[in-house]
């Protein structure tokens, strides 16, 4: 343990930890612009500079590493005043459109500049910077004048995603992070995960947002139908200023029926029937010597990585479409009868964590039904926006169930939302119809936790499937030059883009993985209050497969719930 003292207060903390992590140990809270709790060290902005021992020169707490004995101030006139200055030169190139700026609130620039009292611009500079909004991508905005060069967007990309589609040209007071060769976002390897997002600290990067084609729908006399994905009910509470982990399902859907949702369906019920799906046509591919492993492809932003970088091992890929993209044509087929809707004036809207999900309801394929299967999809962060706007107060709003036909999702398909879910889900179905016994206990639990790559052996009645779950998508590449080389030694493989799977999806709120450890805690406590918590016990499910599929992996279940990928690797 080290000792020293910041601002007067003694402290004990081990070695290796910085002033800045110190510092918090005694609830003294210095800012940070450039700093992430998630990402590497930067020590960039300055922001957080310090006294040390009375030294001439301010040392950055974030980097700075605690030594014995020393005297720490935090918060002198001479910090203050090298802080304010940093700011205000941030400021001389800042757009100052805080009142329109779509990212507002959760501006972290403007939470420091209010915290340091700095309230007007002292400098005034040339800023050779791009002025124009890159638009081109279906789910995020870039705005290089807002960029404050922190270089938190970059490093997920580069170093957590391995994606590389941000960086920093030229240099000094002419520095700017663009994509590659000019490029508008859409035309790069960009696949569309968010995490970007995430961590930029102002609006320099944003969601598309989609909100307003549903009041545009709503004017147009539009059906609006809406189906909400398993982890929304976990991260919608937090966007809405409540506790992270906070589990909201009954009061979501009362929120949308205020705001103008005819039908709000449980997403729930297309994740079990995804495991129906993806069970069959795994042990189809085991039983008849098909391609092996099996990947799962509920992920839209994994998908676009591995048509990029790997289009090579699409074979690996199962063919189910994700959930949302399975309760897409469902929606406008076999749901609209039994609502009494004409499927050609449905607006179908999904709620999802994921910012990928905007690109994949645009996808050519997606038009089994007939129609634009999803027409458009909103992330927990426009979803948490349109209750706002709309007025409502939502932690007062009482419970409303689901809407029928497919109002109720099991607890398999719940955990869909944390990392290790669809497998654990898959695997409670699969044991089953291998084994023709009852699991005597439901929890997988060797497919939980926040490692980036887990391994895990289950024995099947004699039959040992080999299982590994990844992800991130640095990981992902990881697992995916190992399928590639032939030395994959898996049988099925879950890949989820974000870290911590879609609870810390791009579209939520902004993620450490201390708020993401809560959010998949909320879903296996949630989980096991269900009354149901195996797909193929969901008797809604089987209601459609008597009525209108059949059966898993039949020819009408091929036609609506199946895909088929391309080859994305001209983007590179």
């Amino acid at each position: 343990m080290v000792n020293l003292t910041i601002d007067g207060c003694a402290v004990s903390v081990p070695e290796g930890t910085t002033i800045l992590e110190a510092a918090r140990t005694v609830n003294i809270n210095i800012p940070t612009l450039c700093h992430h709790d998630d990402l590497d060290v930067k020590a960039a902005c300055r922001i957080c500079v310090v006294e040390v021992n009375g030294g001439a020169v301010l040392q950055p707490a974030c980097e700075t590493l605690v030594a014995e004995g020393l005297d720490v101030k935090t918060a002198t006139p001479r910090v203050i005043k090298y802080r304010r200055n940093i700011l205000e030169l941030i400021f001389a190139r800042h757009p100052q459109d805080c009142l329109t700026c779509r990212k507002n609130d959760l501006c972290e620039l403007r939470k420091v500049a209010e915290r340091l009292g700095v309230h007007h611009a002292t400098f005034y500079g040339y800023d050779p910077r791009p002025d124009h909004l890159d638009t081109s991508s279906p789910s995020i905005v870039r705005n290089p004048a807002k960029c404050i060069l922190c270089g938190r967007c970059v490093e997920v990309c580069s170093n957590v995603q391995s994606v590389h589609v941000l960086a920093k040209e030229n240099r000094g007071y002419y520095t700017n992070i663009v994509p590659p060769y000019g490029r508008a976002l859409a035309d790069t390897a960009c696949v569309n995960c968010g995490q970007c997002y995430q961590v930029c600290p102002t609006g320099a990067i944003t969601i598309n947002d989609n909100i307003h084609k549903i009041y545009e729908a709503a004017d147009a006399g539009k059906d609006l139908v809406i189906q909400i994905a398993p982890s929304v009910r976990i991260n919608l509470a937090e966007c809405l200023n409540e506790e992270p982990g906070t589990v909201s399902t009954g009061r979501l859907v009362t929120a949308l029926k205020r705001v103008g949702f005819a039908k709000v369906l449980d997403a729930d019920f297309a994740a079990d029937l995804t495991i129906m799906e993806e069970g069959t046509e795994l042990l189809s591919r085991i039983q008849n010597g098909g391609v092996m492993p099996m990947i799962t492809s509920c992920c839209p932003a994994w998908i676009k990585f591995c048509e990029t970088f790997f289009p090579d091992q699409l074979g690996h890929l199962s063919t189910c479409k994700s959930p949302q993209q399975m309760f897409g044509p469902l929606i406008k087929t076999w749901c609209a009868e039994k609502m009494g809707f004409d499927p050609a004036n449905i607006y179908s809207v999904s709620a999802m964590p994921c910012t990928a999900k905007k690109f994949e309801c645009q996808r050519d394929e997606m038009n089994a039904s007939g129609y634009r299967d999803v027409d458009t999809s909103l992330t927990v962060q426009e979803l948490a926006h349109m209750i706002q706007t709309a007025g409502i107060d939502f932690a007062k709003l009482e419970e409303t169930p689901f809407d029928s036909p497919t109002g109720l999702g099991s607890g398999a398909g719940l955990i869909f939302g944390a990392t290790g879910g669809v497998m654990e889900a898959a695997l409670r179905t699969v044991y089953e119809v291998v084994t023709g016994e009852t699991l005597p206990r439901l929890e997988f639990t060797q497919v939980r936790g926040v490692e980036g790559i887990k391994e895990a052996i289950v024995d099947l009645k004699g039959t040992p499937v080999r299982l590994c779950i990844a992800h991130g998508l640095g990981n992902a590449r990881k697992v995916m030059e190992q399928v590639r080389a032939g030395t994959a030694p898996y049988d099925f493989i879950e890949i989820m883009a974000c870290p911590g799977g879609c609870v810390g999806g791009g579209g939520n709120a902004p993620r450490t993985w201390a708020k993401v450890k809560k959010r998949l805690a909320a879903i296996y406590a949630e989980e096991q209050r269900l009354p149901l918590r195996k797909s193929h016990d969901n008797p809604e499910v089987q209601q459609l497969y008597a009525e209108f599929l059949g059966a898993p992996n039949s020819e009408k279940a091929h036609e609506l719930l199946h895909t088929h990928y391309v080859n994305r690797s001209d983007l590179l």
